[in-house]
């Protein structure tokens, strides 16, 4: 069975990596924009960061500019973003899209294993969040006005 563990993506860097190279932690990837009412969520995503990675724990952010064009700016600029104004330490992927036939295969399978409310296979908008056990398995799905805080006793859980 195919895991999230199977699939690679570009680094906002340009670098390709592997997702297996997060094997053995618990994930929350997640789609971000830089000019959207959720983009302070950030900060929330790297106290979690902050908070579990010394117990095998990574945020894994993956902008994308579908949603009311909200991420704009290229992958350099958004990486100054995040730097700037919130200091990120977790992984910061290359711009992707989400839905449609260009939607990234590792966003595809996320909404296969976690469809949204009543089934639907598309990303509503940004900050939606899936969480990811151990072995590359999605265990839950979280609305894009779910903060990142109240996740916490999940991540917890799966620790």
């Amino acid at each position: 069975m195919t895991t999230v563990l199977d699939f690679s993506a570009a680094r906002a860097n340009g670098d390709d990596t592997a997702l297996s190279e997060f094997g053995g932690k618990v994930l929350l990837i997640v789609n971000t924009a830089s000019k959207c009412g959720f983009t302070p969520q950030y900060e929330g995503l790297e106290s979690l960061q902050k908070s579990y990675a010394d117990r095998g724990f990574s945020v894994l952010a993956f902008p994308c500019n579908q949603f009311g064009g909200q991420e704009p700016g290229n992958d350099e600029e958004i990486r100054s973003f995040c730097d700037l104004n919130y200091q990120t330490s977790f992984p910061l992927f290359s711009k992707i899209e989400v839905n449609g036939a260009a939607s990234h295969p590792l966003f595809t399978h996320l909404k296969e294993q976690a469809p949204g409310v009543l089934g639907s296979n598309r990303i509503k908008w940004n900050f939606t969040k899936f969480l990811v056990n151990q072995q590359g398995k999605v265990v839950k799905r979280y609305a894009p006005s779910t903060k990142p805080e109240a996740i916490a006793s999940d991540i917890e859980a799966l620790l």
